[in-house]
């Protein structure tokens, strides 16, 4: 009959496990990446892209649902009004696309040069292929006329 484990011991295995180790590493990886990503877009492809599109900001986009018009979204709330900030949201899926797009570019390039350093070398050209033959060749031809066996 199976010894029960008690409970304790079931979450120390469990927490020890390699998966779950595994797991934590990239929880906290990830999170110091997510600086480096956030850091790229906001501070050097967000300006770009706000000179490109003439600095515009999209987050004061809004529909008041009360029927008054409010010259921002500030405004809007401040006076209570419910609101669709459809401004925030193109903001937001804006702000996806890009750090999306550059996780890609990153993620590509990482696994390029890893895959570079992890190739296997080249195969051998005819030209290397036929000067080993002939090489070859030219020892077996040494070897004989100086009484040796030849190498093999």
């Amino acid at each position: 009959m199976a010894e029960k484990k008690s409970f304790i011991t079931q979450f120390r295995d469990f927490a020890i496990r390699g998966n779950v180790i595994d797991l934590a590493v990239g929880i906290i990886i990830g999170a110091a990446f997510t600086g480096i990503v956030n850091s790229l877009v906001n501070d050097i492809v967000m300006p770009v892209i706000g000179i490109t599109m003439k600095g515009i900001d999209f987050s004061d986009y809004f529909v008041a649902l009360d029927g008054v018009h409010y010259r921002s979204l500030k405004e809007a709330q401040d006076a209570g009004a419910a609101t669709l900030n459809y401004g925030l949201f193109l903001n937001h899926l804006l702000n996806f696309l890009i750090v999306s797009f550059v996780v890609f570019v990153l993620v590509r390039q990482v696994s390029h040069i890893k895959s570079r350093l992890n190739a296997a070398p080249a195969a051998p050209t005819k030209t290397e292929l036929l000067l080993e033959d002939i090489k070859h060749i030219l020892e077996y031809k040494l070897a004989d006329s100086n009484g040796h066996a030849p190498a093999a």
